[in-house]
């Protein structure tokens, strides 16, 4: 790999617009494939999530990158307007499934809503609700039995918890907090792929307590009590949190 594909795959994780900006204006072809994958595809299954992940995405779009299914663009882009807009031309588009290659949750078979709560995309997600998007929609189960999940299940263990407020919107809008799956493959493909079985939001949540999922253990534990009380359930007092054991 060259030094300045090393330095986009960095940018992409990083969300770097203007690091980005700077290698297509030295001349970097936006079609270009690394590893196997496009430019727009090598951004997307990034591990990282953030508020500057539509404009490093805009960025490769406007340089001529294509989406391999241009019907996502408005979510992936936390764009409310637009995607409101191409709703109104196009209503099939709250039951459009897509598929794309995703570092945890999968999203085989995802509707517009499992695709704006993989990225955190709040103005997005608010959109497809506003429009009467499914809160209970399911993904693609595979020939194992597994996933088959709904978009509630993108935002309970999200990196650095960004997809939190989205899985308030989602409970708010009536979202199950205990559809039971019988498992769902996290990260399917990459180093750190688990199965994670018998899953409910709740139990899903917990997963983002083993060491390969990275999450932060106080926001797990505040997303489990939020999933617990919108299922009418008590809520514990969570007394070792951070875990002394483990912090000692």
């Amino acid at each position: 790999m060259s030094t300045v594909e090393f330095d986009l795959l960095v940018a992409f994780e990083t969300h770097d617009v203007s690091k980005i900006r700077e290698i297509l204006d030295a001349g970097l072809d936006p079609r270009s494939v690394i590893k196997g994958r496009s430019l727009v595809n090598n951004l997307t299954v990034m591990y990282a999530r953030s508020e500057n992940f539509p404009a490093c995405l805009r960025l490769l779009l406007e340089r001529g990158a294509v989406l391999d299914d241009p019907k996502v663009a408005a979510a992936l882009l936390d764009d409310g307007d637009a995607l409101r807009e191409a709703l109104a031309r196009d209503p099939s588009l709250i039951v459009h499934r897509t598929s794309m290659e995703s570092s945890f949750t999968p999203l085989i078979g995802a509707s517009l809503l499992h695709v704006a709560a993989e990225f955190g995309n709040a103005n997005a997600a608010r959109a497809l609700l506003d429009a009467g998007a499914d809160v209970d929609a399911k993904a693609d189960v595979d020939k194992h039995g597994l996933n088959g999940h709904t978009p509630i299940f993108h935002t309970v263990n999200s990196a650095w918890n960004r997809s939190a407020p989205i899985m308030q919107m989602l409970l708010d809008a009536g979202a199950s907090p205990s559809i039971r799956l019988n498992g769902i493959t996290w990260g399917k493909g990459m180093e750190w792929e688990t199965v994670c079985f018998d899953v409910t939001p709740i139990s899903y949540a917990q997963m983002g307590l083993l060491p390969q999922v990275h999450r932060q253990e106080g926001d797990i534990y505040a997303n489990i009590a939020r999933l617990l009380a919108a299922g009418g359930r008590p809520v514990p007092p969570f007394d070792n949190v951070p875990n002394k054991y483990l912090n000692s």
